[in-house]
């Protein structure tokens, strides 16, 4: 052993050398400020070495490289800027350092080599990757950029479009896409990676490669002519800027980064990425993202420790065959869960399968799935109209229509066909878990799986424990969502949960803002303004109004004192009107079917009528007030759901409404977004509104802690890297 750090092994096997990423505290390899001073004594050992023929670069953990200690990151964030630069241009001097070996240097890529852990990669002569191996540079998802030379190497090697597309998407590459994009040199199925590099060590050394013009390739500017050049980052400004949208300034930044390094050397352009990285370092948007990031993070720390206790799940059936009762039973046999579908009309099986079909066929086009995929997909979903086989599942999932009489009906029936250890869930997004539980005789193995619509694209699975709600239950449907890939959150029993409590208060905000002469038009372009996917008005168009008004009445009869309404609102008046939303082609909106089949939305005058009906006059109001008339009652019901206990953490609520209904991530969550805005203001803002209601009063723990000047969010800490 040549040199032995607490993060990096160097030995020598005849004239070529191995260094080795070996973590000794940790389950994988991070790029740490430990395991950058290690790697900086490392480089000083192999410089001194003499006659050496190559060099290669291994792991010793499942995980090559995960990335950056993002938690780090947040101190340098915060910091001078002075610091954060000095510590780059360290880096960059280290990964200058091992790009400028007198020999050729291998990096053998096994697991994930994300951000930083990719852009060593880049900083070596060749790259050879396992079969398996996943590579990316994912800090666009972090509301920043490639940092240690990665917007400088990437297009050099790649050329600027490919480049482009990896940095500005954040996308992770499979080792076959990442070779067919240049980015590696070779795809090694066997896995025996050191092999490989020594191959192409002595490949060098015989002059069959030209490791200096390789090189050159990567320490040069980019061979592109000006006109080139320009047509390059012109097209992808058009189509990134289009796609990023006003809130996230990462992807422009990246483009116009690489415009004006790519006459540079290396040298000469690594400062240019810096000063890039330092601009967005400094933003609101990072600092959002990365609490995200670190969020998700926790969600799913939290959900191991959750899903501890859970029985082995090997089949799984859904009741109900419906549009959600298809979505679920797709889920679930594409992530290898085999799937029991049952319905009592034929009809319906049928349309069940259609719907799972669809999502298959979706699949099929963006290449994301084979023939033989879609096959063994619908191998795991097996039709029944009756109970015959239930005796072997491990879990059900009730998916009937939204009626409590008729849930209680089946859960009890359903119960009396599955075997005394079976765990019987229910997707309701309103009706009480603790009501439904009183229909059966083994309540401990019942809790609610709250699957939100559609169920293949909506990361979030609420988890509704009941008074009687064993943990078993509790820990195998989480490790359930786990298996299907979904972020579930633990809540407990109220009207509407976490997020559809939340998100009608926001309605009950919107329902008085319309009564009161607000264009509706107006208001969904002040949210959408402020980062929401879609306004109030054409959520509600998308939700249903017959949903919509179903779960406004749950919400008034359970919390009466402030989302009862006094008079008719705008959701009963278009219900009473028929016009349902997306589901029958008019509510606020018109819908008619795209090119593609996907409902349009178009303006429709005959709506006016209707909203008339419900407000005394038009009323022009500035674009903070209808904002603020809105996120206002989130804000406030988001705080009393952390208050009420309904979740035990400020991270659970902000994931959940980003999740669960689209809640901008770029401003970190409502509850970041308060701490942001500071309680003490919003707390005084909300006071503007007072007359309006209940839904606008603050709560007294809200102006305790705004008096105090607390915050939601402490300093969060994580020992994961980098891997948005």
């Amino acid at each position: 052993m040549l040199y032995a750090g607490p993060m990096f092994k160097l030995s020598r096997d005849q004239d070529i050398l191995e260094l080795s990423f070996d973590t000794d505290s940790s389950k994988m390899n991070v790029f740490n400020r430990d395991a950058l001073s290690d790697f900086g004594n490392a480089l000083s050992a192999i410089e001194s070495e003499k006659d050496v023929k190559g060099l290669f670069m291994t792991s010793t953990k499942r995980v090559f490289v995960a990335g950056a200690d993002i938690t780090e990151f947040l101190d340098y964030f915060s910091s001078p800027d002075s610091v954060l630069r000095n510590m780059l241009d360290d880096v960059n001097a280290m990964f200058n350092r091992f790009e400028d070996l007198p020999f050729p240097t291998v990096a053998c890529v096994n697991g994930e080599a994300q951000g930083g852990g990719f852009e060593i990669c880049l900083a070596a002569d060749f790259r050879v990757a396992s079969s398996d191996a996943r590579m990316g540079l994912p800090e666009v998802k972090l509301g920043i950029m490639p940092g240690w030379g990665g917007s400088v190497r990437l297009p050099r090697l790649i050329g600027v479009d490919n480049a482009i597309e990896w940095m500005c998407t954040g996308v992770s590459k499979k080792a076959a896409a990442a070779l067919a994009d240049g980015a590696i040199d070779a795809v090694i199925k066997d896995g025996d990676l050191v092999s490989a590099a020594k191959l192409i060590i002595d490949q060098v050394a015989t002059g069959k490669i030209n490791v200096e013009k390789r090189r050159a390739i990567k320490t040069h500017p980019l061979a592109l002519s000006d006109l080139e050049r320009s047509m390059a980052i012109e097209s992808a400004k058009g189509f990134v800027g289009a796609k990023a949208g006003p809130h996230y300034p990462s992807p422009m930044t990246i483009i116009n980064t690489i415009a004006k390094h790519g006459t540079k050397t290396r040298d000469e352009a690594l400062p240019f990425e810096s000063e890039s990285f330092i601009k967005l370092a400094k933003t609101d948007v990072a600092e959002s993202l990365v609490g995200i990031f670190l969020n998700d993070q926790a969600l799913k720390k939290l959900a191991r420790t959750q899903s501890e206790a859970a029985l082995p799940i090997s089949q799984t059936a859904v009741l109900g065959a419906g549009i959600m009762g298809g979505g679920v039973a797709y889920q679930s046999a594409s992530n290898g869960v085999p799937i029991i579908m049952k319905d009592i009309r034929e009809e319906a099986l049928h349309a069940g399968l259609e719907e799972a079909g669809k999502l298959m066929k979706g699949q099929m086009k963006r290449g994301k799935l084979n023939p033989e995929g879609m096959a063994k997909i619908l191998n795991g979903i097996r039709p029944a109209l009756s109970y015959g086989e239930f005796n072997e599942v491990s879990l059900v999932v009730e998916a009937v229509v939204e009626n409590p009489k008729v849930k209680m009906a089946v859960l009890a029936e359903v119960e009396s066909q599955v075997s005394d250890d079976t765990i019987i869930t229910t997707n309701t997004s309103t009706i009480s878990v603790d009501l439904l539980s009183s229909a059966l005789k083994r309540p401990e193995n019942f809790c609610g799986m709250h699957f939100f619509n559609p169920v293949h694209r909506m990361p979030l699975v609420e988890i509704i424990r009941a008074k009687t709600s064993s943990e078993q239950a509790i820990a195998t449907t989480v490790a359930y969502a786990q298996a299907m890939r979904k972020t579930p959150i633990v809540v407990n029993d109220c009207p509407g949960f976490l997020v559809n409590r939340i998100l009608f208060a926001y309605f009950g905000g919107f329902n008085k803002l319309i009564a009161d002469g607000a264009d509706f038009v107006a208001v969904d372009k002040a949210l959408e303004r402020f980062g929401w996917p879609m306004g109030p008005a054409y959520l509600l168009d998308v939700v249903g109004m017959d949903t919509g008004k179903h779960a406004a009445g749950v919400m008034a009869e359970g919390f009466p004192d402030r989302m009862s309404s006094e008079g008719k609102t705008i959701i009963d008046a278009l219900f009473e009107a028929e016009r349902l939303g997306q589901k029958n082609g008019k509510g606020f909106y018109k819908y008619e079917a795209d090119k593609r089949g996907k409902p349009q939305k178009l303006p429709d005058p005959s709506v006016d009528a209707v909203i008339a009906s419900v407000q005394k006059s038009a009323t022009e109001f500035s674009k903070e007030d209808m904002l603020d008339r809105l996120m206002i009652p989130l804000g406030i019901e988001s705080a009393r759901c952390l208050e009420d206990n309904i979740v035990s953490s400020a991270s659970e609520v902000d994931m959940g409404l980003v999740y669960g209904i689209g809640f901008p991530p770029f401003r970190g969550g409502v509850l970041h977004h308060i701490d942001k805005m500071g309680l003490a203001a919003f707390c005084a803002r909300a006071d503007e509104f007072k007359a309006l209601g209940p839904l606008y009063h603050p709560t007294e723990k809200m102006r305790e802690m705004a008096s105090k000047g607390q915050t939601y969010h402490q300093k969060q800490s994580t020992d994961s890297g980098e891997q948005a």
